[in-house]
Parts: structure tokens; sequence; C-alpha cells
């Protein structure tokens, strides 16, 4: 389905014209002045107390838009009354901003103007404030002028922790509230019916349905099977909820907790009345399950894959069918960019010689389980909640498909001696951030950098004493889909050959007209039948006989069990090198490539629970539920199987450079996503890097030069339209409409195919009709090419499969608009390997045939050139039509990135940057 401009979840906060009636602009300022209530801390002179930092002032970061994620009533008013921003809410948007038109002339010396010092501790003349939290003397918060980051600085390992939690809560406390009910299903309940709130609760409770006791029982399990250091975690957890807890009551008597409750109807303006929550455990969990099901479970699919193969086959035939699919699938590419280069193989969901167990529906049989029941309130009909589930397309769709980097190179190419790391994780744009930017200190703690707000109780991804670390998502394969035979009715399913019940899990929601949310009043239920192959998402019929497709992946029930890691990575007496790092990420279960860089070394870890599967199994298909094809050792009361070896997974330490842009890890193991061939947004990175280090002297200056460049670039631009261009000009281009429109692309190309402004702040593109005519012939291209040889049917099922296109400026595909990430998703591949065939130059891992105008040179010209004239005649205004934030031909309004509001605060869009949310530049200087 295609996706749309997501709705946010204050939506009415942000949409012109839409204030409920008290609050417009001529009463705001009344109110206000009944409702300022300013946080007072103590302001200190004294130096806050850093550790041991071995980077020698040269460890930087940024975190945009700002670190401060709350605000009171008041400051929400002035916000959306007169664009007033609080204190340190969008400090850090400017200088990630600006990057995109200063890496150009970017030294050393001037990192720091694009990014913050992220040198432990906090100069006595830059201490914004020192506060002791709940008036405990075992912890200090000292926040710095420039940012506002928190610097926790604790006596005991409580006391740390509380720090920690109560830290968290000043800066997130709205946001952790609406996550922790996202994770249980219960968003409309608590912040009204709006269509993305009720797109959020779906998209993520589908994936993980659990109960309280399931939730529970993560926690019980994370704990029991981790000794030490899981009664460590818990007491931690115990600590980082006594904080949180703690500014809940604080802020609460105070009245300056997040204006968003009172908007809400938690909370009364005049009275106080209502509550604000305490958090306990299992909302951690609920928030793990969140961030898990974005960023760290790759896989799933096989019912799609099955469906266009079925379609090949059913074009071809079923031997040159598979042939077809196999070539477009590309799950092993030999052309694909790699993160570990050096040709070790780590073989992993490779094809089987010979298939065991698929499961492939029976052609027209597949319908989705339904998840949304009695609904009211939401437009009466399934449609309506058909509609909100739509809202998957909402503000978290786009993290989803994120565009964490990293550029890591080895000490023996860079101009110090030392490794040098530009990295991040990609969480999408939001206000505010998901990630909080925090530093921690205290007894086996000690560390600085970025967390997932409400799971901050460890840094995430950052840098400890002498090493830092970063990740990017990986997306392998640890999700399998179970053709579940039914018996006696659509609710009983054969297990080992006994009929059984399937499990019902229900969550209800209704909610009421608020503030915030002016739907009408209404209710509806969600419910999943879970199996012991996991939760049902399809039904079908194979062979005639029905079944439910299940999906199971290896993380479900255990969203808890990465503490453990993140503990590790923590603590400097564990983390002291490249394989003492490797030991720590291996327990954590997500899929995630790791990188690491210490004044020496640098390493690579991909993590992740990836099950052995039995033998003959094709993980890219359903495959029957019974015992043969299940996962090795399965037990399904604790979803625990065997997992492959550490040393299975591509791993390395020291290779001359790695870089990650969410592509194929290794040779041989099989990616999860379609499209990892010979073109993918890697090979910006892999290009840049790889010169830089054949040139040796690498500073951090000329490695952050590389991503910056990376990230304007048009991969389309870049890798294929050379030799499109190839083919035009084949022969001499006598129309004149085309001759103009090849010039234009030529003179773009020769500038570097970047999509920059012609100066900073003009909004306006340097060779904006160039963008233009390739916005518009990519898609007609690519249906011109293809289609006539795939056939309708065949065409459409693989688009399903994988995105044609995600431009910029796209409305569409799997991040939606104005979300930053491009050019993860698309035909570039395919339509690299074509075009190159067509001209007879050497293609490995070819499609097995050549499309682009029957296969001939002269009639892929044609193709080219007719499409070409068709874009070229479409006006800015058709390839840009406009939305919610842009007027319609507002080019560079439409790339431009916004960040999405999960509360009432809002900021302005900025200019389109294909790079990671939260980044480090690190470069250690010495080692313990």
């Amino acid at each position: 389905m295609p996706r749309r401009t997501p709705r946010n979840t204050l939506d009415r906060l942000r949409t012109p014209g839409r204030f409920p009636g008290f609050l417009k602009t001529a009463s705001v300022c009344a109110l206000i002045a009944g409702l300022l209530s300013p946080i007072t801390q103590v302001a200190a002179a004294a130096e806050a107390t850093a550790s041991n930092d071995y980077c020698g002032g040269q460890c930087s970061d940024i975190l945009p838009p700002g670190e401060n994620g709350n605000a009171t009533l008041a400051q929400v008013l002035l916000n959306q009354a007169f664009g007033v921003q609080p204190d340190h809410a969008e400090d850090q948007l400017g200088p990630y901003a600006n990057l995109a038109k200063g890496y150009p002339t970017l030294t050393n010396a001037t990192i720091n103007t694009f990014f913050n010092d992220a040198s432990f501790g906090v100069p006595s003349d830059q201490v914004a404030s020192t506060l002791a939290p709940a008036g405990r003397d075992d912890v200090t918060i000292v926040r710095d002028k420039k940012t506002g980051v928190p610097h926790i600085t604790g006596t005991t390992r409580y006391g740390t922790e509380f720090g920690a939690g109560y830290a968290a809560a000043q800066d997130r406390l709205w946001l952790m509230d609406v996550f922790r009910h996202v994770g249980r299903g219960q968003l409309t309940a608590f912040a009204g019916g709006a269509p993305s709130n009720q797109g959020l609760e779906q998209q993520f409770w589908r994936s993980a349905p659990y109960t309280e006791a399931d939730l529970q029982a993560q926690i019980d399990n994370a704990v029991a099977t981790n000794g030490a250091r899981g009664q460590q975690a818990l007491a931690d957890a115990g600590a980082y909820l006594a904080g949180i807890n703690a500014y809940i009551d604080a802020s609460d008597s105070g009245r300056y907790f997040p204006g968003e409750y009172v908007l809400t109807g938690h909370k009364d303006s005049i009275t106080n009345a209502g509550t604000i929550d305490h958090f306990k455990i299992t909302d951690l969990v609920a928030l793990a399950s969140v961030i898990g099901t974005l960023f760290g479970s790759g896989g799933g699919g096989e019912v799609d894959n099955a469906v266009s193969l079925l379609a090949a086959q059913e074009k071809y035939g079923v031997e040159q069918g598979t042939q077809v699919w196999e070539a477009f699938r590309e799950r092993n590419d030999p052309e694909a960019v790699l993160t570990v280069h050096d040709g070790e193989s780590f073989p992993y969901a490779a094809k089987p010689a010979s298939p065991q167990g698929a499961a492939l529906p029976d052609d027209g049989s597949v319908t989705t389980q339904p998840l949304v029941y009695d609904a009211t309130g939401t437009g009466g009909t399934q449609s309506a909640s058909a509609t909100a589930a739509a809202a998957t397309a909402s503000a978290l769709g786009s993290a989803r498909r994120g565009m964490s980097n990293a550029l890591v190179v080895s000490g023996r190419s860079t101009a110090s001696g030392h490794p040098i790391a530009v990295f991040g994780p990609q969480t999408g744009y939001f206000a505010p951030q998901l990630l909080m930017l925090q530093e921690i200190q205290g007894p086996g703690i000690s560390a600085r950098g970025a967390s997932f707000a409400g799971l901050s109780m460890y840094v995430e991804l950052g840098r400890g004493q002498d090493y830092a670390w970063s990740a990017t998502t990986s997306g392998q394969d640890i999700i399998d889909s179970y053709a579940v035979e039914l018996c006696q009715d659509d609710y009983h399913y054969l297990y080992h050959g006994v009929c059984t019940a399937m499990d019902v899990v229900e969550q209800k929601n209704a909610w009421k007209p608020t503030t915030a949310d002016a739907t009408a009043a209404g209710s509806y239920t969600m419910r999943v039948y879970r199996t012991k192959y996991g939760p049902v998402q399809y039904r079908a019929t194979v062979g005639g006989k029905k079944v439910a497709y299940t999906t199971l992946r290896s993380s479900f029930m255990h969203e808890a069990d990465s503490i453990i890691g993140f503990q590790m990575l923590n603590d400097p007496d564990y983390v002291k090198s490249p394989q003492t790092f490797q030991n720590a990420v291996q327990h954590i279960n997500y899929t995630f490539n790791w990188f690491y860089a210490d004044s020496s070394h640098t390493a690579y870890y991909n993590s992740g629970d990836n099950p052995v599967r039995a033998s003959g199994v094709d993980a890219e298909f359903p495959v029957w539920a019974q015992a043969q094809y299940e996962w090795k050792n399965w037990v399904p009361a604790t979803n625990t199987a065997a997992y492959t070896p550490p040393s299975a997974h591509p791993n390395s330490i020291d290779q001359d450079y790695y870089i990650s842009w969410n592509n194929k890890q290794a040779k041989d193991y099989a990616t999860a996503s379609w499209g990892d061939g010979s073109v993918h947004r890697g090979n910006l990175l892999e290009d840049r890097v790889k010169k830089l280090v054949a040139a040796g002297g690498v500073t951090r200056a000329s490695l952050t030069k590389a991503m910056a460049d990376a990230a304007l670039v048009d991969l389309r631009a870049e890798d294929v339209l050379p030799d499109l261009l190839k083919v035009v000009n084949s022969s001499p281009v006598t129309d004149s409409t085309a001759a103009a429109a090849v010039t234009k692309l030529q003179t773009w190309l020769t500038a570097g195919g970047r999509r920059t402004e012609t100066k900073a702040g003009s909004k306006t593109y340097a060779d904006a009709d160039a963008i233009r005519i390739l916005d518009a012939w990519w898609p007609l291209l690519v249906k011109a090419e293809f289609e006539p040889g795939l056939g309708a049917d065949l065409y459409s099922a693989f688009t399903v499969n994988l995105p044609v296109d995600e431009a910029p400026s796209a409305a569409h595909g799997p991040t939606g608009a104005h979300a930053g990430s491009s050019f993860q998703y698309g035909w570039w591949s395919y339509v690299d390997k074509d075009v190159r065939a067509v001209l007879g130059e050497p293609v490995q891992g070819g499609l097995t045939q050549k499309y682009c105008g029957g296969g001939t040179l002269g009639g892929c010209r044609d193709v080219l050139i007719s499409t070409l004239k068709t874009a070229a005649g479409k006006t800015a205004a058709q390839v840009y039509p406009g939305d919610a934030l842009c007027a319609a031909g507002n080019q560079w309004c439409a790339d431009s990135i916004v960040q999405r509001t999960l509360g009432g605060i809002k900021h302005g869009n900025i200019s389109w940057q294909n790079r990671p949310t939260f980044q480090q530049v690190v470069e250690f200087t010495s080692h313990r």
C-alpha cells in the first residue's frame, strides 16, 4: 500500500488553524502568565568531576534537534503561538543542518562547529547547573551551557542509576510515556484516537503482542540466565525506575511536568488534578519491544516472497521462473558491496541444494489476518480501521528503514597512526528525538553517548574511556514463517499431530476527545491469535488445505536479553580490547552491525540470535509447521533454539577499513533485504573511503567530509546515470527535448550529482532542472524497461518485494516523506545490471535475460529516450505535488527533513542530508 505523509501523535497541536478555542493566540498570554513555573536548579561554579579520558579532545558527537525533549504547558503554548523554543530544544539542529554546506572546507579544528565536544566532564566555566536529584548525596547531574546534556556522576551504583533515570525523565518523560503505551498497544487510550496513534499501536502490537505476564517473564528470564550480571541489571533497572518516579513526583508537585499531560486530559492545568503513572519494570520491556521491532529484527516477508515466486513460475514455468526470481532476489550477489571485504566467507541462510518443507500458498488464497475488531468512532467500518493501520506509514515507519552508517579506518592509513571512526545510527527525525545524550560515571560505568529514551540506564551507542562503538541495522534473517495446518475450525491447528487451540491475546482501547486530539470518542479491539510458532499473520490454503501463516522470530519473548551486552559496553573493566568488545556485543540478540575503535585497533561484529535451521529449509519461504522443519533444539515454551556460534557471524579485527550503510555484511552471508546488488548506497561510502585509504593520511576531517559528501549525492546519478547516458548517446540525440535533458543531466553529473542548495539557506537547488528530470524519469524508465518483459502481474509482485524508487522527495515507499533516509531500497541494481548487459559490458550475477528494449541497444535507447522526453515535460508541480508542509512544485521543500512531532513542540524543516541522526567523530590518542 502506498505510504503517505504521517500524522503526528499530537496531530491537532501542529496543524495550522486547528487549535481548540481556549488555545487561540488571543488567550495564550493570559494562560501562560498563570502557568509559568520555571524549574530552578542550583548554578554551580565548581568543575564537574571527569573520569579518565583518553580521547585527547578528539571525540565529538551530535544529536538533533536538542537534548531537552520536555516542555511545560506554558512552553508548549508559547511554541505553538509564537515559535518560541524551550532552552536546548533545538540547539543541535542548526549545526547538524549546516554541515551540508560547510563540509567542503572542514578541518580538524572546525569539526566542533558542526558537532559537540564529547569529552568527559564539563569545564567549570561551562557548567550551567548542578542538581542533586531528590536531595541525594551520592549522585549529581551537571548540565553544560552549550547543549544542556546531563553529565551524571555517582559515588554508588544505585545513585548513579537513580540519576540516569531522573535525567531521562527530565528530558524525555512524555516520550517515554508515549512509547510504554505504544509497546502495550495502548496509545489511543492514552493519547487519543487520531489515526496516527492507532497506526502506531497497531504496527508494533501486531509484532509483539505481549501480555503483562509475558513482559515480566522476559525480565525473570534475563536475570535468571545471566548470573551476577543479570542480578546487577535488575538492580540497575530498579534504581533507574526510582529516579524516573522521583522526577514524576517532583514535577507533579512543582507543576512543571510536560504540558502534553494537560492537553491529553491526564492533568488539570488549574487544579492539578489527575495523575502521571509511575513507571515499572515491565514498562522497560514494552519500550524495548518497540525499539527491537524498529531496528533489530531482520527478515520476514516469506509470504510475499512466495507470492512473487508463484507469479514468476506462472509467467515462465517452474524452472525458468525460479531462476528469474532468484536473479531479482539477489540474496548473495557477487557484485554487492561488503563490510568484511577481505574475502572471508560466513555462510548463512543460503539457498539449500534440495529445498524441503516449503508450504507455498495456492494462487490467490492469501489474506491478511485481521487485527482490528469491534471498531466504533473510527468511521464504523473495517476500511476505516484499515486506514488507521495504513498509518504504519506514521512517524516511526521511517525509522524502521533507517540509514545508519559507519566509516572506520585503521591507523595504518591515518595521518596520526590512530584509527578514526565516523559512525552513528539513524533513528529518524523526531521532536523530541527517540535518542537522548548523556554521560554516566559511576562504579562499573563510564561512558558518554546516546540511549533510547526510557532505556538509558546504560549508554547504548557512544564512547568509553578509551574506545568508542556504534551500530548499524544489519537485518539478517532471524524471522521465519510457518504454515500451521488448521483443524476443527479456523482457531485450532495441528501441533505435532495434536489439534491445539490458538491463544487469543486482546487489547481493548477506548478514548475520549482531548485537547490534543479532536477526533470523536471511539473504541476498538486488537486481537492476535498466537500459536507455538508465533502470531498468525496470514490465512491461505496450501494444496487445498486451510493454513494459517505464522511469524516466528528469535527475539520474540527475548526483548530484555540484550541488556547484558549494553551493560558490558559501559563497563571499563570489561571492554579493554577489540576482542572484549566483540564478546560484549555477542550478548545483544538484535540484528546489528557493531563497530569499534580505540587508539590502536578497530573491530566489527554482526550480532543477533541466528537460528540454526533444519536441513533443507529455505529461509526465503514459508515451511510446514512440522517437527522436521523446526529450528534445531527449539523449545516453544521459551522460544529458545540452537543459534549459530559467534565465529560464524561476520566479524573482523583491524581490517584496513570498514563501511556500512545497511549493506551486505560479508561473502556468502545471505541478505534478508531485496536489492543488495551491484548498486547500493553502501557503494557511496565504499568508493570514497577506499580512495582515502589508498592515498593515506586520513584525518577526522577528511573522513567526515567523505561521509558528508556521500550524504548529498543522488545514488542514481552517481552509479546508474552514466550507463543510461551511454545508451542514450550511443547514437546522436536528434530530438530537441531529449537532447536538452541529456545536456542538463550530464552537466549535473559532471558537477557531482549532488542535491545541494545554490548557497546556504537559499532553499533552491543547484541543477534543479536536472534533479527534477531524474526524479520524474526514474519510475518511468524502470516500468518501461521491465514491465514488458516481466508482464504486469510479475512486475507488480516484484515491486511489492522491493519499491522501485526511494528518492528524497518520495512520499511513498518504506520511509515516507521528509524522512531523510533515501536510496536504501530501489531498483538501481536491476537497472544497472540490465543496461550494462545491453551495452555488452561484463556482469557478474546478472539477470536471466536482457529486458531493456527487448535486449537490443537500439531498442533500449528508444525506451530511454521516450521516457526521458516524457519526464522532461513534467512540471515541478507534477513531480513534487505538495503536501501539508510544502506547496506543489517546491523541490527543496519536498526533499527537506522534518522533525516529526511526538509531543507539543515543533521545529522547522532542514535541507536534505542522507546521514545518521546521532553521529560520532572519534580518534583516540592513547589507551589505558
